[in-house]
């Protein structure tokens, strides 16, 4: 009941403030006005009156004191009109002024219009703006449930992905045990057959020396020209009358001389190549930001998987060393760790300023170093996937390699033609080596013993990292060095290395003796060549376990050696 009174009272003021108080001023000035008009009008009725007394009154009474009273009320009579004239001459003016104030109400009327459909207007999209912040809020709330469902969701699957994690650590473990006992095996192994081709080589030198003897005794008793003992003297062989009687044990590795197998790798160039270190798989990358994985178990090589994620071209790729992981690096100033067995991307590592050359894995399977043209080596926690030092270098890093797998060691190879040997606990390098020209690529024999370097002076050094000086520097007349980023390797047992030219080229050493055993040739018109490199080769890759060799270059295809027919 109150409710309703109240609002008609507040309905009423409200009436009063739009009807009333606006035009308040206005009609007290026009009941003042009319007062004054009533006024005036009662005046010139008494005046008339009287005036039409004392005309009567100057008819009746003729003579002077008429006259004179005649003239006073004259008088009179013209004040009384001036200030009628001036009364009405207010009274325009007033009109006018009321005129005046209906055209401003009129103004004012249209005006608070405006304001009033104004004011329903934003009543109207105020309305709708609570409808919209209500819908939002309900979007709100459900986001946030849903987010907590997906945080619970993370959390069990950050659980399973730790005890997965522990389980893959315990078996990469095992497995380096089990490859270090591999190691210790094919050592023990490798001295027994020494020790047997020694004691061969011994009684077949003995055995060698007691014929001849008996022929140069048999030959004594049927002539008399006696042979001089000093023909017969030979410690690892006997030569007499030209006969090379010196015995070699053939070699482990042999020269890949023949194409086991050739495709089209990528859409474009193809920077990079790398074996996997467990399978018959090769890596590929190129300028079509994309990482293949090939079976060349047959001749006929199939694609296993195209890893994409990269934005840029592909500068380098490497294998950890059970073969699980592959590490890609870019153009596009990132590294990506990909499963080999499910081809996911696992992890994406950002934060340097250039391009990247080359990473490797540092402690497997948790930290990466890598390096680029930032002039930075960055050391990476694989599980959180941040950066977790960075060593300033000074120059433009092309490649670099560690010593093992726990990476106790770094080297890295730079554009201002040093070698940096880094310990990975001290910040500074602990030593460097400068060689003649910009380093374009490194590679480490698996004793890691042995270091070699691809230099921009088209030439190949090789050091020997126990005494740290250069053993051999391999070259040849008609090779060069296709690009700043041209890959050389080691083949699996160190006794090989291989070089891509800028002539489509493959260039094999022995580095044994430093000579230039092989020379694979690249396109040449009406040879028979021609189905090889037709342009400059940029990488090189030894298959782990035998004489393969993959190469990629500026064209679009890569071609598996064989030694084997």
């Amino acid at each position: 009941m109150a409710n309703w009174r109240q609002q008609l009272i507040l309905r009423f003021q409200e009436r009063d403030s739009n009807e009333v108080q606006k035009y308040k001023d206005i009609i007290l000035q026009n009941n003042r006005l009319m007062d004054n008009v009533a006024q005036l009008k009662a005046d010139k009725l008494r005046i008339s009156v009287e005036n039409e007394q004392l005309r009567s009154a100057v008819a009746n009474n003729t003579g002077p004191a008429g006259n004179l009273a005649f003239l006073t009320l004259e008088k009179k009579l013209l004040s009384q009109q001036e200030e009628l004239t001036e009364l009405h001459k207010r009274k325009g003016e007033n009109s006018q002024r009321i005129v005046d104030l209906n055209i401003r109400i009129e103004e004012l009327n249209a005006q608070m219009n405006d304001k009033d459909r104004q004011l329903a207007q934003e009543k109207r999209s105020n309305a709708s703006f609570r409808a919209e912040i209500k819908m939002y809020v309900s979007s709100m709330d459900e986001l946030k449930r849903l987010n907590t469902t997906l945080k619970d969701e993370h959390t069990a699957l950050q659980l399973a992905f730790s005890s997965l994690e522990e389980k893959l650590r315990s078996v990469q473990e095992e497995n380096y045990n089990l490859l270090e006992r591999l190691k210790d095996y094919k050592s023990r192994d490798a001295d027994k057959l020494n020790e047997e081709n020694e004691s061969f080589l011994r009684k077949r030198s003995d055995k060698v020396r007691r014929e001849l003897e008996d022929a140069v005794r048999e030959t004594s008793r049927n002539s008399s020209s006696p042979i001089s003992s000093e023909a017969i003297d030979c410690t690892n062989g006997i030569d007499i009358s030209g006969i090379d009687c010196d015995l070699h044990i053939p070699p482990m590795s042999m020269n890949p001389t023949n194409m086991y197998a050739k495709f089209e790798a990528h859409e474009g160039e193809v920077s990079a190549v790398r074996w996997c270190p467990t399978e018959k798989i090769i890596a590929t990358g190129g300028a079509d930001r994309k990482l293949k994985l090939w079976d060349v178990r047959k001749r006929s090589p199939e694609q296993l998987a195209v890893l994409t994620g990269c934005s840029q071209g592909i500068n380098s790729i490497d294998f950890d060393s059970t073969g699980t992981y592959v590490i890609g690096t870019s153009n596009d100033k990132g590294v990506r760790v990909w499963t080999v067995a499910d081809h996911r991307l696992r992890h994406t590592l950002t934060g340097h300023i250039e391009k990247v050359m080359a990473a490797k894995y540092l402690h497997e399977p948790y930290k990466i170093i890598s390096g680029s043209h930032d002039r930075t080596l960055k050391v990476w926690d694989v599980r959180s996937s941040a950066c977790i030092e960075t060593k300033f270098v000074g120059s433009s890093c092309f490649d670099l390699v560690t010593t093992d797998s726990i990476g106790a060691s770094i080297i890295s190879a730079h554009f201002d033609k040093k070698i940096r040997f880094w310990d990975i606990r001290m910040e500074k390098p602990i030593n460097d080596l400068l060689l003649p020209n910009k380093i374009t690529s490194l590679d480490l024999s698996k004793d890691c013993n042995f270091l070699l370097c691809s230099v921009r002076d088209d030439t190949i050094k090789l050091l020997d990292l126990r005494m740290n000086n250069i053993l051999r520097t391999f070259s040849h007349e008609n090779f060069k060095l296709s690009c700043d980023s041209a890959r050389v390797g080691f083949n699996f047992d160190a006794t090989r290395i291989a070089s891509g030219s800028a002539d489509g080229s493959i260039y094999i050493w022995n580095t044994l003796n430093g000579r230039h055993e092989e020379l694979l040739k690249g396109h040449s018109p009406g040879t028979s060549y021609s189905f090889l490199h037709s342009s400059a080769v940029n990488a090189v890759s030894w298959s782990p376990t035998q004489s393969s060799l993959a190469s990629v270059g500026k064209g679009r295809r890569c071609i598996v050696w064989t030694a084997e027919l």
